[in-house]
């Protein structure tokens, strides 16, 4: 009964709780004229937690790759064509549902389509779930896939009401269903935080619960061999983490670390030390064996992203038709 008052106060307020939400892109806000689709592979883009596909700085993406390396078709993830429903999905929904369902949008996308191949960006939440429509369907193929401070390992902390700008009732009322009752079939269904909530020392309870990541990151016992060649598949990995990064616990999640602790008792299992990569199960080892897997450093805090830095990623990634 406690968990369904706090969910009804969740839903009430969602509105106002994404005012200035963690996952936003932080970018410069200035008119570019658009270019016709080319002959480069479309890009396709999954924002975070508390945006919308149709945001300013989400069009500014597209409008930039176009300035920076000519006429390219863009295409930004959307679970609803209602800007504010859309951003509400980004913090209520089952993933499992919304993965399939964006799976189906791309396949029907007039453009998408027909295209041999696509390029594909997310940011924060959106890349890993952009990984997941590589290892679920992947029709059209990813050929190059960048992520920004997403969460690969998932999160072992949820935003904390005092580092943030949200309604202070509304932030109380999420910590209060994510902290007592993650691993109930009605989170699990419903908060999508939650759903790639991952902590190292509960392995038996994150096994046996998690509706996403355990799943997509391929750690139970029975692995999906579509996952791991679907990825293998992949020209390029490339991952980012931003060195200053409060907001994702642990920011070294975005390289696929493994982090018990905090601070300096912080102990940290690099992605090639874990099986994951010995082992193999997502064809990450493969990737990297093959240059394909990429760790780099985005300079400030979540989210903040320069202009310099996205055109470094345009210009290397996604120009001469790649």
């Amino acid at each position: 009964m406690k968990g369904s008052c706090i969910w009804c106060m969740l839903v009430g307020f969602t509105a106002s709780a994404v005012a200035a939400p963690p996952q936003q892109l932080l970018l410069p806000h200035h008119t570019i004229e658009p270019a016709d689709s080319s002959f480069r592979l479309p890009l396709v883009i999954w924002h975070g937690l508390g945006d919308s596909y149709d945001s300013d700085g989400v069009n500014f993406l597209g409008e930039f790759l176009n300035e920076t390396i000519g006429p390219t078709y863009t295409y930004n993830i959307r679970l609803h064509e209602k800007p504010s429903a859309d951003r509400s999905a980004t913090f209520f929904g089952n993933l499992t549902e919304q993965i399939r369902s964006v799976c189906d949008e791309i396949a029907r996308e007039p453009i998408l389509r027909r295209a041999k191949g696509i390029n594909a960006i997310g940011f924060s939440q959106g890349g890993q779930f952009m990984r997941a429509y590589v290892e679920r369907c992947n029709a059209p193929p990813v050929a190059n896939l960048v992520t920004f401070g997403s969460q690969h390992s998932g999160i072992s902390e949820f935003e904390n009401c005092e580092d943030n700008s949200w309604n202070p009732l509304v932030c109380a009322a999420w910590e209060g269903i994510l902290r007592s009752q993650t691993w109930s079939d009605f989170v699990q269904s419903r908060v999508v935080p939650a759903q790639y909530f991952r902590d190292p020392e509960d392995q038996e309870s994150y096994l046996a619960h998690s509706n996403f990541l355990a799943d997509v990151n391929n750690e139970r016992a029975v692995k999906n061999v579509t996952y791991k060649e679907n990825i293998k598949k992949l020209k390029s990995f490339v991952m980012y983490m931003f060195s200053n990064d409060t907001t994702v616990v642990p920011k070294e999640s975005a390289y696929f670390d493994d982090v018990v602790g905090k601070g300096n008792e912080a102990n940290i299992t690099k992605l090639k030390d874990r099986q994951l990569y010995t082992e193999d199960w997502l064809g990450l080892r493969d990737l990297d064996e093959r240059a394909r897997l990429h760790f780099r450093i985005a300079e400030g805090g979540h989210m903040q992203i320069s202009e310099g830095l996205l055109k470094e990623v345009f210009e290397t990634m996604y120009k001469n038709g790649r």
